[in-house]
């Protein structure tokens, strides 16, 4: 029985070295890069190189009430409050992070740079009572084109940072619609008009077990229709509502 336990600790101890060399070999053949500037990342650097992660242009709205997130928003309805990481411009190289998430099957580094602003979100007086995360929902053909949600990752690592359960049947899309990035002004607004459906049993459990503020997670802020389109049902039903991106577009 002891050579048993001797055996069973000598793979625990192999373990790690061996998946530690099986990172390494692939690192050599298949090198990770940073996000936004390509550089080849060292051993234990993840998704964004030092120089790009101290480069990240923050917004700090988490630390700011009355902050331009919470005021876009606050022009189509009343969120209790709103913040988003980085600011999103088309110029800037930082762009990348959104589109390998949306775009380049990143749901991981989705889920990353979630768990990244829950953090800064957890610090935050204006976010202190959110009980329950909830993903803007993608509608099926578009989900299943994609192969994921990629607010749903984006809120999963947020939950995750704030220990929150994250709601994804609590909302569904309605209607197929148009991508948004195509449309201007008022075009994105009729797009998204009625487009996302309450689940009626759903929101009755959740509210039955005191649940009354939620918080609206999407990738992008930018006039803010799609998150007013899918507060529309949730505030009717007699939730709270903040929002969190992970970028402001502006």
């Amino acid at each position: 029985m002891r050579k048993i336990f001797e055996v069973s600790d000598m793979c625990r101890s192999f373990i790690p070295a061996f998946l530690t060399s099986l990172r390494g070999l692939r690192d050599l053949f298949f090198p990770r890069k940073c996000v936004v500037c390509g550089r080849v990342l060292a051993a234990g650097e993840q998704d964004l190189c030092p120089h790009c992660r101290d480069e990240l242009p923050l917004t700090y709205q988490w630390d700011i009430v009355q902050n331009a997130a919470f005021e876009r928003l606050a022009r189509r309805f009343e969120p209790e409050a709103a913040a988003a990481l980085f600011f999103f411009r088309q110029q800037s190289d930082f762009r990348k992070i959104i589109y390998a998430i949306k775009y380049g099957g990143r749901p991981d580094l989705g889920r990353r740079m979630g768990q990244l602003l829950g953090e800064k979100l957890k610090g935050s007086r204006q976010f202190r009572d959110i009980q329950a995360v909830v993903p803007v929902p993608l509608h099926p053909l578009r989900r299943w084109k994609r192969g994921y949600n990629q607010a749903e990752a984006i809120a999963r690592g947020i939950a995750a940072a704030l220990d929150l359960p994250v709601e994804t049947a609590l909302l569904r899309r309605s209607r197929y619609t148009k991508t948004q990035t195509r449309l201007r002004g008022t075009a994105k607004t009729r797009n998204v008009a009625d487009a996302f459906r309450l689940d009626a049993s759903r929101s009755v459990q959740l509210q039955s077990d005191g649940v009354r503020h939620l918080l609206l997670v999407d990738d992008v802020l930018t006039s803010g229709s799609t998150l007013a389109a899918c507060a529309a049902p949730l505030r009717a039903a007699g939730f709270r509502i903040s929002c969190a991106t992970l970028a402001f577009a502006g």
